[in-house]
Parts: structure tokens; sequence; C-alpha cells
């Protein structure tokens, strides 16, 4: 363990150093007239950013302005520095370099294709464009199964970015507002004005020409013959880790060569720019392969017809009116998996699945003198005019107008995407584990009114699978925004703040001017120019994102008590008050809070009494946790043969097998972390007198938890093998509380236990023991409350053995409608009813 820290330190003290020095040029002034440029973070001089440099260098009003370009390589793309060598206003830094850092926390203009690292944070007088890099035929952002996981960094940078750069309104729609939830949040302003990059295709002869010398200097044997560009999208499952295809990719090129006429025409090969550096590398492929450095749309203008599969280069080719034929050997697998935006047959040009065919078709087109096929006309001049409608040469100038010139009448401009109608709710969800807070907060993101709300989630991201799977589980409506990167700022001053929640003095987070800026610069790294309208803790636990809370735009801010807090901070757990500490901080925010808000009512009193030297009394309120009943339900009719079956012993366990079998054997079932608090080893207890006087009794603890070994030692000390039966954590538990007959919690202590509710649901009987709040857990006549003993407990398990514990009686529809008007009330979005008037 120690070795492997050893081996991390040189790694953890460079970035350190970097973050030092990040910090060190954000508190430097902005570099008025500085312009930072990055394309594909460094891989080259290229794509929009590229036609925008061009154009503001040429422009005689702005020769005021210096450049600054971001490279991985300036070595590998020496010929970018060489051709501005003797420019003064033209430099270069090495990308993630401390000139780069330096660069990215002074420039004045920001300029991007993509993003900027999780640690960016524009600053304010900073000016920052995002361009994107294409029209996407593929599905993006929440638009892919599973894209939530993929797009905070990309969220992030779009909401901190002044300007966002469409190609045309399919992409301002289905990309920005839709694929990447922007309508509701986005403020800043989204020009729709054709792409600079394809200004760079409107070439003469001249400038024909002066691409394809470029291509043979770079040695590719072109001559006198036309070019075929193949340029293939990247595959794999990540934009940072593409696979290596190019074997294939080889072998296609060959198929299509054998069906053309060389002579007359070269097929040249423009992998993806994440690709390239493991093309570069391939002597078999120097004869086709289009350097990363020559941008693309110079290529694309000076090529004859376009082979190309999903990637949004076809976009981009359309404005040539030149023939463009789809070769996708995969289609049904991509589709299937990434998704697309149009079907085949909407495409400009033949899809076809195998390279053979390509070299016909493209072999065909030659023979009719480079037309369009009959078939695919009507198609191409469609996607032309919807696609294409600005694209006229000029785009790089009107984007120079809008945000280096002020210059806004006149354009397409959209500035409404925040301006839905709905309010906006922010929810910091907690470490997003499997427990109960994760379920209640899932659980009222499923039922909130996302027509009257808009919604975002908040938390850290994680790489954790069980986590992860709780982050699917999240209402497709809202809009996430994991934590990504870190807080910049100086190491004093973050040992400042450390010391500071040591010493119990996190509320004083605002009264010190430095780390004030550190919270309100973290605030803005995380949510850019977003507003909200309410800011919800609704974990409560962790003192770091209580406070980040604290520092969003005027809002109304509550936070969530899911138990006497008061109590669980002085809980002792082997000896230690591990919460202490913690909670108290957390507990001195509570005053800077509009709403402290316990999960019942019975709870609000309890932390309003406890908790009464923090906040004012009118501060406690509560809103009931809501249920998703439907998927409870769905789960509960699973088939626990099949979620139970282990393939490798062909078997299932004891357990199943016996709540599977047609017996006459009461099945008691609890489900819950095995820790202390729970207090399981009093349920086995009082289960143990129980099966002593009824043998045909079984009891299954469903959960995982530090506890799992103690419990099952219980139980065997007890004799009760066979009868007691811990499965693990199983996940779905409703399908096995299905087949039991009586839920039993045996808990120290609960704020609004989720698994009643759960129990509720499927109508099971519950005995539970009295904490708190166990009045407000159950419904009207429904259950039986027994004291927190071991013979209270027994005495509740007889009871249901003797008929005495009622059924359970839940309009669980009613209750999520009720909870949900709680919430509302709770945060401040519905006012509290006026007091009634006092009589005369």
């Amino acid at each position: 363990m120690r070795l492997s820290r050893l081996k991390r330190l040189p790694s953890r003290a460079k970035r350190a150093a970097r973050y030092e020095i990040h910090a060190h040029w954000r508190r430097q002034p902005i570099v008025q007239g500085s312009v930072l440029y990055e394309s594909f973070s460094g891989n080259g001089m290229l794509d929009n950013p590229e036609a925008v440099f061009r154009e503001l260098l040429a422009a005689p009003d702005l020769q005021h302005l210096t450049h600054i370009w971001a490279l991985s390589d300036l070595r590998l793309y020496r010929a970018a520095v060489e051709e501005f060598a003797g420019d003064p206003r033209v430099s270069f830094v090495r990308y993630g370099s401390a000139a780069y850092y330096r660069a990215l926390a002074t420039s004045q203009y920001l300029v991007n294709n993509a993003t900027f690292p999780p640690d960016f944070s524009k600053r304010p007088g900073q000016v920052y464009l995002n361009t994107w890099h294409g029209t996407p035929l593929k599905r993006m952002g929440y638009d892919i199964e599973d894209g939530a996981l993929g797009t905070a960094n990309i969220i992030r940078n779009f909401v901190q970015a002044d300007y966002l750069l469409s190609a045309n309104p399919f992409m301002s729609e289905q990309m920005y507002e839709t694929g990447y939830k922007l309508t509701g949040v986005y403020r800043g302003t989204l020009v729709e004005e054709g792409y600079p990059r394809i200004d760079r295709q409107f070439l003469d002869d001249a400038g024909r020409e002066q691409v394809r010398q470029r291509l043979v200097d770079a040695g590719i044997p072109l001559g006198d013959r036309k070019i075929i560009l193949y340029a293939p999208t990247w595959k794999g499952q990540t934009f940072g880790r593409p696979e290596d295809d190019l074997d294939a990719l080889l072998a296609h090129v060959a198929q299509i060569e054998e069906r053309l006429d060389t002579s007359r025409y070269a097929v040249l090969l423009k992998t993806h720019q994440t690709v390239h550096a493991l093309a570069a590398h391939r002597p078999e492929l120097a004869r086709m392969l289009v350097p990363n450095e020559i941008p693309t749309n110079l290529v694309l203008g000076a090529t004859d017809m376009l082979i190309s599969d999903y990637s949004s280069i076809f976009f981009d080719f359309l404005q040539t009116g030149r023939p463009i034929v789809f070769f996708t050997p995969d289609l049904a697998d991509y589709a299937g998996t990434r998704g697309l935006y149009f079907e085949p047959e909407e495409w400009p040009g033949p899809v076809l699945l195998s390279a053979r065919e390509v070299g016909d078709a493209l072999h065909a087109i030659a023979d009719a003198g480079g037309e369009l096929p009959e078939e695919s006309r009507e198609r191409y001049l469609s996607m032309q005019r919807r696609f294409t409608p600005y694209e006229d040469g000029a785009a790089s100038r009107r984007v120079v107008d809008i945000v280096f010139r002020g210059v806004r009448d006149g354009y397409r401009l959209r500035t409404d995407l925040a301006d839905d109608g709905r309010e906006k709710v922010l929810l910091y969800l907690g470490g997003m584990r499997p427990n109960g807070i994760t379920t209640s907060a899932l659980n009222l993101l499923n039922n909130i009114d996302h027509e009257r709300y808009d919604v975002s989630a908040f938390f850290a991201q994680s790489r954790s699978s069980v986590v992860i799977a709780k982050q699917r589980q999240i209402h497709p409506e809202v809009r996430q925004f994991p934590r990504v990167g870190g807080m910049n700022g100086a190491k004093l001053v973050h040992l400042a703040r450390h010391l500071d929640f040591r010493r119990g003095r996190i509320a004083q987070h605002a009264d010190v001017p430095a780390q004030n800026r550190l919270w309100d610069d973290e605030w803005y790294r995380c949510f850019g120019d977003s507003r909200f309208d309410y800011v919800v803790d609704f974990s409560g636990y962790g003192p770091f994102w209580a406070t980040l809370l604290l520092h969003s735009p005027e809002a109304q801010r509550a936070i969530w008590l899911h138990n006497d807090l008061a109590s669980d901070a002085h809980r002792e757990v082997n000896g230690e008050k591990r919460m202490l500490h913690s909670l108290t901080q957390i507990f001195t925010l509570y005053g800077q809070y509009d709403h402290l808000v316990s999960v019942s009512p019975t709870l609000a009193e309890i932390n309003r009494a406890s908790l009464a030297e923090y906040a004012a009394p009118e501060k406690f309120v509560s809103a009931l946790n809501t249920v998703d009943a439907e998927h409870i339900l769905e789960n509960a009719g699973a088939d626990l043969h099949e979620l139970t079956f282990d393939e490798e012993t062909g078997s299932i366990p004891d357990w199943a097998e016996l709540l599977l079998a047609d017996d006459d054997v009461t099945t008691f079932v609890n489900v819950g972390r095995l820790s202390p608090e729970k207090n399981q080893a009093r349920l086995i207890d009082a289960f143990a007198a129980v099966h002593a006087e009824n043998p045909k009794t079984r009891l299954v603890i469903v959960g995982s938890g530090p506890l799992a070994g103690d419990l099952e030692a219980q139980a065997a000390a007890l004799g009760l093998e066979g009868s007691v039966f811990l499965t693990g954590m199983q996940r779905n538990p409703h399908a096995i509380m299905a087949k039991a007959d009586c839920f039993v919690l045996s808990s120290d202590y609960e704020g609004q236990p989720m698994v009643l509710l759960e129990a509720l649901v499927l109508q099971l009987p519950i005995v539970t023991v009295e904490f708190a709040s166990a009045k407000n857990a159950l419904p009207v006549g429904s259950g039986m409350v027994v004291p927190q003993t071991v013979e209270g407990v027994a005495e509740g398990l007889r009871a249901f053995l003797a008929g005495a514990v009622p059924d359970s009686h839940f309009d669980y529809a009613a209750y999520n409608r009720k909870a949900v008007s709680e919430f509302y009330r709770a945060i401040g979005a519905v006012a509290l009813p006026a007091p009634a008037p006092a009589d005369s």
C-alpha cells in the first residue's frame, strides 16, 4: 500500500503544481485583445477555430488582437508553427503546459470546438465562443442510451459559453436544445449563422491546386488524379479511446480501388482526428493518409467525391454539390447502439454495406461525369436546403462581427433558451450509493411535474458501478450536472478553508474575501451562468456540498434533514462519534438556508427542538418522501428464479428455492444495510424466540454491510441455519419482498424509512419498532408498532402469526400527490397557507 502511494507521489506533485500555476494566473489581469484557440484538445490548428482565427488575422480593424494556439505537440504540428513564425501576433503553447494554463486564465477571448479541461472556469471579463465540431448524424448527449454519463464536462462548458455556434436550425434544436438539455438553462447567445470552417471549402482553381500540392508535399503521389476522399468516423466506446480499425480501413481502400480506374482517381484516407495518431505511424498508409494538420474543409474543397459513414463531415460536403457515397458495413449494430437522427433512406447518396459495392457506385458516378445518382438527387438537394442554408463563404465574417465587433442587428441570434416558462430547481442528490436517501431522491425526480419545473440534479461524478447504476435511474427529463474536476484556487487558501472546517468555522465561508471567491468560483465552474429559482441539498450530510449550494446566485435554498440529526451527531459507532464534527458544521449553516426540511411532521418537531440554537423555528418544515409505486410493482412481478440463477453452479440459492416452494412456512423479511443502526441483531434474537415456539417460520434479511459476518455468526450460534438467511445485496429486493408474508423493521432510528413505503405498496403486513417518527410512517390502520426491544419485536411476530397484524391499505397515488405538494411547499415554490384568523 505504501509503495503504491509512493509511486503516485510524482503524479500528485505534478497535478498540485499545475493547480498552483493555474491559480496564480487566475489572479492576474486579463490580457485585453488576446485570443486563445483550441481544437480537439490541441490536436492541430483545425476546424471552426482555425477559420475564425484566419478571419481575425486578416481583418484590418482587428490587427490589435494577439492570437495563441494550444497544440498537443509543437513538433508534430510544426508546419502550423512555422507558417506564423514571422508574425509577432501569433504564438503557440503546448496543451496542458504552464503556458497553456496562463493563456486559459488570462486570454480575453476563448475559442474552442470541443471542451476545455474540467478545471477550466471562465473568469469575469473573458468571452467564450464554443463552435462545436459539426452537425450531428449520430445521436448526441441525452439522445444516446446512457448518454447522460458522458455529458458532465460538455454541459459544464456549454453553460459557461457566451456564444454557442450552430450551423443550421436542426443543430440548434436537436443537439443544443434537446440532446444536451440546454433549454431552460443556457443564458448565452446561440449564433445560427453557418459554420466558419465551411468557408474554407470555397476554393478557386488556384486554391484547389494549393491544397493538392500540400497533399503531394506530404508524400501522397497524387499527380493529376481526381480525389475520392474516404472519411470514416471514429469507432469505439469513448471519444478519448478510439478503436484501432486501421487494418480494416486498409482492406476497404484496397477493395474500392479494385473497382476504380486508379490512373484517374486517387482514394485518400482522412481518419478522424482521434484516430490519426495511430494511423500516422503505419507506413502502408503513407500513400493515402491525409495529414491531420491540413484542415479537413480545405481537403473537402479539393475533393471530387466523398465516401462517408456516420461522420458529420458529409453535412459540410453537401455545400459543394458533389457526390457522396455512404459505406456502412456495421449499420445495424451502429444504429442499434449509438443511434442515428436520420434513417439511411433519407441520406443524400447510396448507402452500401460492402467496399466492392462502394467501388462500383463510384465507378458508375465517374462514368456519368461526376453527376449525382438520379435516385439520390432529390434527397441531396433537400438536405442541402435543410443543413447548409447559410453556407455562402461568409460565415466567418458574420461570427467575427457578432463576437469580436459586437454587431448583433440583422443576425440570426437566439437568447431565449433559458426562458421556457418553467421554474428552475437544482437538487444535490448526495453520494448516489444504494441507500434510502438515493431511493428517496430518485422517487422524487420521478414524481415532480416536469412540465412545470425544469429540474437539474447535482452529484459527484463516480467510477463506481453501483453509483453509475443509480445515476442511470435518474428520470430522463432531469438535466444532470455531475461534478468533475476540483476547485481552483491557491493551496494556501484551500489550507485556510480546511482549517476553518476543522476549527468549526465553516459558517464563515462568505466572510473571508479569498474564501468567498473560492466558493463563488467553484459554483461558476460547475454551473456557469445557470440560474435556479430553488436550490436543494437533498442529502443534508455533506458540509462541502451544503456550503457550495449557498453560493448559488439568488435563490430559495432548502436542506433536507432525513433523521433526528442531533442524535445522529452524538451517536457512537465502535466507540466513536464519527459524524459529530461534520454534522455540527452543517448545523452552523442552517441559519443561511431558507428552509430546513424533515421527512415527517414528527421529525420536524424533533429537529426544531434539538437544533433550536442554529435556526429560527419557522424554518423547520416537513415533506414526506414520495414512492415509485409503478417501479416497485413492476420489480415485484419479476421471476425470482431468473433473478437469482447462477450460471456457474446451475442453481439458485437455498433461500430463493424455499421462497419459491409452495410450503406452509411463514416468511418474515427485512431489507436494509447490515449496520448497527438497523439492528438486525435484535430481529434475529426475537425471531429465535418465536421460531422455537413455531418452527414453521423463516427470516430472510436482504442487504449488505459491515455486520454481515457478525449476523451470520449470531444466527449460527442460535442454531438457526436453514431458518435465517442473509441474501447479501440484491438488485431487485422487491421480488423477494413479494414472496414474503410479513415485513419487519427493527431499526434503532429512522427518518421516514423508504422500505416501509415499499412494503406498503406491496400490501405486506408490517411490524415495526417504535422509532421517533414511526407514527408518520404508517397509514392509520396499517401495520403494528412495537417497543424497541427484543421482546417487543418478538410480540410483533407472534401477533402476525396470530392474525393480529392488520393488512396494509395504501393509496399510493393519493399519497404521492400529497408528498409532492409538500415538497413544492417546503422549497418555497408554493406558498404556505395563510394562518386562520384569530377569534374576535
